[in-house]
């Protein structure tokens, strides 16, 4: 056997994979333990061996690592949250805290690394890519706000949640004829106040990505409908607003009309997950596994046009999105 032959032999054997890790990362999402378990179990299936990490990259620096096995996952699926638990971490946005996550990898034989998260757990996996550690990204936030799918992990139960609440609410709203600003989550994308203001018949949404938004105009709108007999008025309020309790008191001023503000906080991401988020979230974390044994790492699953895809990681993080003009329109369309 050559020099050369035998240096290809050895890279080849090298970059062969044996164990992966799999960790959630940043907030939490119904759908994760779906994912969770599709990426063991798939993985048990080819012959990987699987290890989990608590509490995310923050565990991950503490070398808080198990195995797991096909029934660690077992009656799991239908819970919310993430049985591998999750946590910020600041130190993986230093290089040293990089350096010594990957070095963490390489001391347990991780030979590459499932993060299940958003676009802050996909920056760390990309760090760890550059440091010659394997990684696949999964989506997983109740924001909807990775630019590269047209689904995250958890959004869908999200959703749900609000929806019913504010559903709830609109009736004693209705009750005591009042106003009422109901504040969903989001961080700072509108998503999910869009999709529930369309889904509830909201009066009016208020999204971080809109530019116009004129308070006096607001309660114009509100007097406008209510001499024309309207008996509520519902506006959903996003996180990346904000300022609901104060701006109910505002409005109540201004209007005269009884103003109350609800805000419906983390309950939106509890909770069992929805078919949807448990049916795409396997088939992601099955695809992640899928992706590792054919060969590609280093990157993000998502869904797009109907299609599970997936995308080299660096170019994933460099996407960006927008709030759909079209939804945003018809909203206020459906809403006179």
């Amino acid at each position: 056997m050559t020099e050369a032959k035998r240096r290809e032999l050895m890279d080849e054997i090298e970059d062969q994979i044996r164990t992966i890790g799999v960790l959630t990362s940043g907030g939490d999402a119904p759908g994760m333990n779906a994912a969770i378990r599709a990426v063991v179990r798939t993985g048990l299936s080819k012959g990987f061996k699987v290890r989990g990490i608590r509490r995310g990259y923050h565990g991950l620096l503490k070398e808080e690592i198990i195995d797991l096995s096909a029934r660690d996952v077992s009656d799991t699926i239908q819970r919310g949250g993430t049985i591998l638990q999750t946590a910020r971490c600041q130190s993986m946005r230093t290089e040293e805290g990089q350096q010594k996550a990957a070095a963490i990898c390489k001391k347990y034989g991780i030979d590459a690394l499932v993060v299940i998260g958003g676009d802050g757990s996909f920056a760390g996996a990309q760090k760890l890519a550059n440091l010659g550690v394997k990684v696949i990204g999964l989506p997983g936030t109740i924001d909807l706000d990775i630019a590269c799918t047209d689904y995250t992990i958890g959004f869908d139960t999200a959703v749900n949640t609000a929806m019913e609440a504010i559903d709830k609410v609109r009736d004693t709203s209705t009750s005591h004829e009042r106003c009422s600003i109901i504040e969903v989550m989001g961080r700072d994308a509108g998503y999910l106040a869009l999709w529930c203001g369309i889904a509830n018949g909201a009066e009016r949404i208020l999204m971080p990505e809109e530019h116009d938004y004129d308070e006096a105009a607001l309660v114009e709108d509100i007097m406008e409908c209510k001499r024309r007999g309207k008996k509520n008025y519902i506006i959903i309020n996003a996180e990346g607003i904000g300022d609901t309790m104060n701006m109910a008191k505002r409005l109540e001023e201004a209007t005269g009309i009884e103003t109350r503000a609800t805000i419906i906080g983390h309950m939106q991401r509890g909770g069992s997950p929805t078919c949807k988020d448990r049916v795409y979230a396997s088939t992601m974390g099955a695809m992640a596994v899928e992706l590792l044994a054919n060969g590609k790492y280093n990157r993000v699953v998502g869904y797009s046009n109907g299609e599970f895809v997936d995308y080299d990681i660096n170019e994933a993080l460099s996407m960006k999105k927008h709030i759909s003009n079209f939804q945003y329109d018809i909203s206020k369309m459906l809403a006179i």
